[in-house]
Formats: structure tokens, C-alpha cells, sequence
């Protein structure tokens, strides 16, 4: 990243050896094919039985249902950050090992996870969550899917929008009202799976940014959900919510950062190349200045990250404050890199500009950067 004055030291020779696993992985399967996928709007299926081939998905999961049987998240950041800086945001890895796998193995009874798991880690079930509602984005206690128990079933009805893997997905986490009297206490999680009847998805979503990577709505009309499909307690849906979006927002961090320090890395080399007034555009002064700006920026996002993903049982709050921060200074940091870029950093050929687009979801998917003010000032007992 040029003169970086801090070496990362969170990572041993296993660590190192996933990652050199993952980069050769990257530059095989995804890279050749990612531009089709942008075209198309969604990655091939085969790529996600390769990456479980490749050991890529669920290596958290226990040895006995196919997984790799480690609670390192060092191997989920190798993995994000090998992703994030190839510009690979069409294949939803992360939101499958670090977002649904952890509903799937703490809370999935041993029928559930006999069913679920060894798909799960070959890549042959696609995995996706849930919340977000039209009427109710931020706002998880707002929303209006509802869940009635019928006999043995879950009567589900509802709809849900911003669903990442909406249309690839084979299995979903829906997070529903159990009891609409209880408030946040009663919420459940239940699992839907492709082609049950009444549950139909809508069309992939046309968004700004990360084009390969399907977004739907999905409706749910009277669909009935047996009882061995809910996770955990009907009634606690929130309360799991709660203590797995910190996970979710560390992954989202590790991108950013990974991200910012790619299009930083590939900025530094055009400034010293490109020329303008018969010398390279990084001799003048202004441009040093910003390149300084931002190197120093990067390593103190950098030191933060890397000590929350080594720290146990990370906070709420410190969980908000590395996706807020990161998320944020990844847009400064795009931002600025394609000014540095001018003309050219406006044609999508170049890979800053495909970042421009790309960043711009980070500050509001995983809970917005006003969401995450609002958790570390509660925490504060404000």
C-alpha cells in the first residue's frame, strides 16, 4: 500500500496458505466470468459447488456435516478481503458463511442441521436472509410479514425487498411476526425452501451498483411452513437478530477496508504513470497531499479492523463503530481516488469507476451509518 508503517500480525502460515487457496481460486473461477455476470445480473451456479470444493464455504461449519470445523473468523476476513479486492461482489460467499451460516449452526436442531448443513458446505443449497421490508427498512420491529400456526405449520404471509441472493437462493431465513401482540418478543425465524407453494419471487432488482449479484423481492402468500422449518424459539426471532448482526457488520468492514485499500493501491500506481505538465501526477503537491491523506486514513482503519477481528465476543457497539467508520471512509476514499483519476476514472472500463458504484450500498445495507450512531450512542447510555 506504500509506506505503511503498521505490519499486519493476525495472520499465521495457515492463514496465509488459505489465502494464496483463495487468490488462485478467485483468478480461475470468478475473474474471467464476472463481466458476463454483471450482463446477466447473476453469477452461475457453478460457481458456488466450486468454491464448495475449494473449501470455501462453511469452513466453520463442524467436520461431521462437511465443514472445516474452525471458529477462526482470520479465515472468513481471507476470504472477504481476496473478494473484495478482485471487485468480485457478485458471488454472495460472505453473506452465506458469515451472515446465515451462524443462524444455521447455533440455532438449527440436529434434524435441521442433517438436512441443511452438508448442502450448505458443498454449495449445492444457496443460501439468503430475510428482514428487510418495504414499509420498514431499518426498522426491524415495523415489519408486517406475519407467521400463524396452523396445526403442525406456520401460515406465512408477507413481503420482503433488497433480498441479496433473492433468486439464486435455495434456502431463506424469513423473519416474521409469531405473535403481533408481543412486540419485538414476538418474532420468529423460519426457514423457506425453493418451490414451496405460494412462495414466489419478484424481479432482480435493477440497482446503481453490484450488478452480478441478484437482489429480489420475495412474497409470500399463504405458504405453509412445517414447524421442523422454525429456527430456534418462535418468539426470540429478534433477539437473534440482534446478536448476529455483529458478525454480519465485521464482514461488511473487512470489505470496506479491503476494497478502499485496492482502489487505493491501483490510484497510487496511475498517479505515478500517468503524467500531466510533463511530469507523473503524483509529484504535485496536491496529490501527494490526498495520497497522504488517504494512506494514513487506511492504516488506522486498518488497525481498528484487524483488532475487532481478533477480539472475542466483539460488542454491539464496537461492531458499529468498524462498519460505520470503514464504510464511510471507503466512499471518501473512492471518491477521491477517481478524482485523482479525472476523465478516465468516469469510464466504467477502469476499475475505480466500477468501485464508485459498487461502495455506494456499503453505508446502508447491514444497518445504515445513522443506524450504527444510534447503537454506539445508546451504548454510551445516551
Amino acid at each position: 500500500m506504500g509506506a505503511g508503517l503498521v505490519k499486519r500480525e493476525i495472520f499465521d502460515a495457515d492463514h496465509d496458505a488459505f489465502r494464496q487457496l483463495v487468490a488462485t481460486f478467485v483468478a480461475k473461477e470468478i475473474v474471467p466470468h464476472h463481466a458476463r455476470w454483471e450482463r446477466d445480473g447473476i453469477v452461475d451456479r457453478a460457481v458456488w459447488t466450486a468454491a464448495g470444493r475449494a473449501g470455501l464455504l462453511g469452513f466453520f461449519v463442524p467436520s461431521e456435516y462437511g465443514g472445516g470445523g474452525t471458529a477462526d473468523l482470520r479465515f472468513n476476513a481471507v476470504l472477504v478481503e481476496e473478494l473484495a479486492r478482485a471487485g468480485a461482489t457478485g458471488p454472495a460467499f460472505s453473506l452465506h458463511n458469515d451472515i446465515v451460516g451462524p443462524y444455521l449452526t447455533s440455532l438449527a436442531s440436529p434434524a435441521q442441521k442433517e438436512r441443511w448443513l452438508p448442502g450448505f458446505c458443498t454449495g449445492e443449497i444457496i443460501t439468503a436472509i430475510a428482514m428487510t421490508e418495504p414499509g420498514a427498512g431499518s426498522d426491524l420491529q415495523g415489519m408486517r410479514t406475519v407467521a400463524v400456526r396452523d396445526g403442525d405449520d406456520w401460515v406465512l404471509n408477507g413481503q420482503k425487498t433488497f433480498i441479496s441472493n433473492g433468486i439464486i437462493s435455495d434456502l431463506i431465513i424469513v423473519a416474521a411476526r409469531t405473535d403481533p401482540a408481543a412486540g419485538h418478543r414476538g418474532i420468529g425465524l423460519l426457514v423457506v425452501e425453493r418451490d414451496m407453494p405460494g412462495f414466489t419471487r419478484g424481479r432482480n432488482l435493477d440497482k446503481i451498483g453490484m450488478h452480478a449479484q441478484d437482489t429480489a423481492e420475495l412474497f409470500f402468500s399463504d405458504v405453509r411452513v412445517p414447524d421442523s422449518n422454525v429456527l430456534g424459539s418462535p418468539g426470540m426471532g429478534f433477539a437473534y437478530l440482534m446478536q448476529n448482526l455483529p458478525a454480519e457488520r465485521l464482514s461488511i468492514a473487512v470489505a470496506a477496508m479491503a476494497a478502499a485499500e485496492e482502489i487505493f493501491r491501483i490510484t497510487l500506481e496511475y498517479c505515478r504513470e500517468r503524467e500531466a505538465f510533463g511530469r507523473p501526477i503524483g509529484r504535485f503537491q496536491h496529490s501527494r497531499f490526498v495520497l497522504a491523506e488517504i494512506a494514513t486514513e487506511l492504516q488506522l482503519g486498518r488497525v481498528f479492523v484487524d483488532r475487532c477481528l481478533v477480539t472475542p465476543d466483539l460488542s454491539a457497539a464496537d461492531a458499529a463503530m468498524a462498519k460505520w467508520w470503514t464504510t464511510e471512509l471507503q466512499q471518501r476514499v473512492v471518491d477521491r481516488c477517481l478524482q485523482l483519476h479525472g476523465g478516465y476514472g468516469y469510464m466504467r472500463e477502469y476499475p475505480v469507476a466500477r468501485a464508485y458504484l459498487d461502495s455506494r450500498v456499503q453505508t446502508i445495507y447491514g444497518g445504515t451509518t445513522e443506524i450504527m450512531k444510534e447503537v454506539i450512542g445508546r451504548s454510551l447510555g445516551l
